[in-house]
């Protein structure tokens, strides 16, 4: 009997010996112990998108620190890079009594995705006509003219890469480089109805509180050369910082077409003007505004006079 109970008592120490050398359910043989770390997780294809937003105004901040501090002027299109949302307001006075209203002048939000690069996407302006209508054609006559239509004009966008820059402590000049876009997207009469390319090279220099901005560009259309052309635009702005926030201006504005309708005509136009800015509102966002007046010093202008008011939110 008691060689019966030492044979069972051994036989149960060895079952029990087994039982502790084998591995628990679900852990291979020789696997470490769980632990209650939670596991390490592989990169997300998202994360260099939500790295690239994240890093979006400090690297706006590095680029725009690397060159000058200058203020958009009202006509010249600035070769700084600029990140903000643009709205203007053109009154022309045209000749024969005629009058033209631009709501928005085909501005719009300016933005800086790239090092060096700035995009523009145009709100397409719409344009109010007004003054003296067509008269009335004679008595089994055709009208010679059609009346002027309000309508939306086309829609433009403007890509600008700057090529070189220094801020005012390290030299305080630009030179940049710009494309631009026409789509022949407005309404009849409002629309040149062909596609436009207009590629143009900026550049300004500061000289303390004085600089000067210059634009030169050609508009090459996408057909339609008998009858627009291709002209030839100059653009230059003096400007001088008084009192922090004041930038007084004087711009020529200079048109010159060597085929076309209007070949061998030119135009150029005085405008003298006012920007206030920027000024701050919250972090980053701010507010600039400012006027001007236009006025034609050659024969046969596209319009002989024109106010200007700009408004813009720069963030």
């Amino acid at each position: 009997m008691i060689e019966r109970l030492s044979v069972r008592a051994a036989m149960a120490l060895a079952a029990l010996a087994v039982c502790v050398m084998l591995p628990a359910p679900g852990r291979a043989q020789g696997a470490p112990p769980a632990s209650n770390a939670p596991p390490a997780s592989s990169p997300s294809l998202l994360s260099p998108l939500v790295e690239y937003f994240a890093d979006w105004f400090p690297r706006v901040i590095r680029i725009q620190n690397e060159q000058p501090h200058w203020i958009t002027p009202l006509v010249t299109v600035t070769p700084r890079l600029e990140e903000e949302y643009r709205y203007d307001q053109l009154w022309q006075a045209q000749p024969h009594g005629k009058a033209l209203d631009n709501f928005g002048a085909n501005k719009g939000l300016e933005l800086i995705p790239f090092q060096n690069t700035e995009i523009i996407l145009g709100v397409p302006g719409w344009i109010a006509h007004n003054g003296v209508l067509p008269r009335p054609p004679k008595k089994g006559k055709k009208s010679a003219s059609k009346p002027d239509v309000d309508g939306w004009a086309d829609e433009t966008f403007l890509v600008k890469y700057r090529l070189l820059s220094a801020n005012e402590e390290s030299g305080n000049y630009i030179l940049t480089a710009f494309m631009g876009f026409s789509a022949p997207t407005g309404s009849d009469g409002n629309s040149s109805r062909h596609v436009i390319f207009t590629p143009t090279i900026a550049f300004g220099k500061g000289f303390g509180d004085f600089d000067f901005q210059s634009t030169v560009g050609v508009a090459i259309p996408n057909g339609g050369m008998r009858r627009l052309g291709a002209p030839l635009a100059y653009n230059t702005t003096f400007q001088y910082h008084v009192l922090r926030y004041f930038w007084p201006e004087f711009e020529v504005n200079y048109t010159w077409w060597p085929n076309g309708e209007n070949t061998g005509l030119n135009q150029v136009f005085l405008t003298p003007g006012l920007i206030i800015g920027r000024i701050p509102i919250h972090d980053r966002v701010g507010v600039t505004f400012g006027a001007g007046y236009q006025v034609a010093v050659t024969h046969h202008p596209a319009y002989n006079n024109a106010v200007i008011a700009t408004g813009r939110i720069p963030f």
